[in-house]
């Protein structure tokens, strides 16, 4: 079966039928083994991956499951997913300690491709855990909200911008203080907990740039906020100022700088001119 953005939507709302109820829930909390990701794995983040595989299995598709507790698995014909190149990569929760203590930044995050790399991502489903809301995108198509288009915001740098940034505590001494060049012009800074969501509100012009300093980013957290905000007219680049690129794997891992059009320049100027290499 091929994948269409409504089957996508199906798994992300069985998702939140699962997830919502539980949310800040000592039961959302309990601590279960670590997941191929790296990091341990709660019992919502099982709840959740669970939903996925059974959604999968139960509607016969033949896939690459690329996800943050299990790693990579294959649902199906082993022969047929290596010939077709499908791969779904799943973050079931992104925001899981958000989710577990109850504050309402958290989502469930879906991506598919066709093919072996970043740009072979085809369509993407974002649903917000605590609203229900919907992000979704497929390539050339446009972003969505729901049923309504979105787009980055047009603020430049004479304009008071919003950057959401992360990073490990290690970066006050280190990265923040290397890179200040490029936050100078920030008005306000958020540290919300959910890259898939940031790269949603980003893609809605709710804040301007997400600067992400951690190069342990995982690509199941970002995979498909990166074709929702693309669609929705926005930018991702690396360190060295080139369009954020990379290999469909549960290895893969990646800093990165977010941003509208109207900054997109800003960035890779100061990152040239910082001359790091």
């Amino acid at each position: 079966m091929f994948i269409t953005i409504n089957f996508l939507k199906q798994i992300a709302r069985s998702i939140y039928d699962k997830i919502h109820p539980i949310l800040g829930t000592k039961e959302a909390s309990i601590e279960m083994q670590r997941g191929a990701g790296g990091d341990i794995s709660m019992k919502v983040d099982l709840i959740a991956e669970n939903t996925v595989i059974d959604y999968l299995e139960k509607n016969n598709a033949n896939i690459l499951l690329i996800s943050e507790e299990v790693g990579e698995k294959y649902i199906g014909n082993k022969n047929e997913i290596i010939n077709n190149h499908f791969k779904l990569i799943v973050d079931p929760i992104d925001g899981s300690y958000n989710a577990s203590r109850g504050i309402p930044f958290c989502c469930a995050s879906l991506a598919f491709a066709v093919g072996d790399t970043l740009d072979d991502i085809q369509k993407s489903v974002i649903i917000d855990l605590s609203s229900g809301d919907i992000f979704w995108a497929e390539k050339e198509k446009g972003a969505f909200l729901n049923d309504q288009h979105i787009s980055v915001s047009e603020r430049g740098i004479g304009d008071k911008c919003v950057y959401e940034l992360d990073f490990g505590l290690n970066a006050l001494d280190g990265e923040i203080k290397t890179y200040g060049n490029i936050l100078k012009y920030a008005t306000h800074v958020r540290v919300m907990g959910s890259c898939a969501l940031s790269l949603c509100q980003l893609a809605k012009g709710s804040i301007d740039a997400f600067v992400n300093f951690k190069s342990s980013m995982r690509l199941v957290d970002a995979a498909a906020g990166i074709l929702i905000l693309k669609e929705a007219g926005g930018s991702v680049i690396d360190f060295k100022g080139k369009q954020l690129s990379g290999k469909l794997s549960i290895n893969q891992r990646f800093s990165f700088i977010a941003s509208n059009k109207a900054l997109e320049s800003f960035f890779i100027r100061e990152l040239k001119n910082l001359d790091l290499d």
